[in-house]
């Protein structure tokens, strides 16, 4: 069955198994329309809805959710990526490289794992479309929750030169040192975004997901040939995209590294 949201989902029983996406805003959230039907393909008595939560409030409302015997799994989306870490009880590998995390899973002893996927999705999506990683070099713009995962990916990838530029500074500089100290001379501030000579540059920024957005960053000195990527998701063509195009330059666009994470997804939560 194709993962689409035009299948079939069933309605919840008494037995169905909970899952949710936290974030605020929620309207643009994906994952419930690819990850019900994949319940529904494989026949598993689960659901995922999108739960909309303010900064304040999460740390009450993740507690509630815990409590809820037949809940067990969280997705999180901007901007509770770094905050959820608090409420796990393990990190995985990328999590803890990251300092943020985008799922969260309940363990059979009740305690809490967390890990983040944003950037394993990433990368993957850029390998399926063709894309070399190995030795690149890259510019990743936003060092939020998203792009901390996205950058700790493209050096366990092989990227050879990875710029990272954010207006965020005290973020930037924690996001540079913890990956300079695992990859020494490899990963600099960039005090602008677009610059020439790079293969990829990389919008990990809220920037565009609405219409009258500014642009993320310039993309007037980009070199011919720049790989212009964002990963937002909704809208698809966002308005970086849409310039890039018009500039000739080549564009990946944000649903691919949703699609690629399901996969990593099904496995985190232990689905059959």
């Amino acid at each position: 069955m194709s993962l689409s949201g035009s299948a079939v989902v069933p309605s919840p029983t008494g037995s169905t198994r909970l899952y949710a996406v936290l974030g605020h805003p929620v309207d643009q959230v994906m994952a419930p329309s690819l990850m019900n039907p994949l319940f529904a393909a494989r026949q598993i008595d689960a659901v995922m809805v999108p739960i909309e939560v303010e900064p304040a409030r999460l740390g009450s409302v993740i507690q509630g959710l815990k409590a809820i015997g037949n809940f067990d799994g969280l997705l999180v989306t901007v901007p509770h990526k770094f905050a959820v870490c608090g409420y796990a009880d393990r990190l995985g590998e990328t999590a803890t490289i990251a300092g943020s995390a985008n799922a969260l899973r309940r363990e059979a002893d009740g305690s809490w794992s967390a890990d983040n996927f944003d950037g394993a999705g990433f990368v993957a999506g850029l390998r399926k479309a063709g894309h070399t990683l190995e030795g690149a070099a890259a510019c990743l713009v936003g060092a939020g929750g998203a792009g901390v995962s996205i950058a700790a990916a493209l050096m366990l990838a092989g990227v050879g030169r990875l710029l990272i530029n954010d207006v965020a500074c005290d973020r930037l500089d924690r996001l540079v040192s913890r990956l300079a100290t695992r990859w020494p001379g490899k990963v600099s501030a960039a005090p602008q975004a677009a610059t020439p000579g790079l293969d990829f540059i990389i919008n990990a920024t809220p920037l565009g997901l609405r219409p009258h957005d500014p642009l993320p960053f310039e993309i007037a000195n980009l070199s011919e040939g720049t790989i212009v990527a964002d990963i937002i998701m909704k809208p698809a063509e966002t308005r970086l995209l849409e310039e890039a195009q018009r500039r000739g330059l080549p564009t990946h666009p944000g649903i691919h590294m949703l699609t690629e994470q399901i996969e990593l997804y099904r496995s985190f939560f232990r689905l059959q």
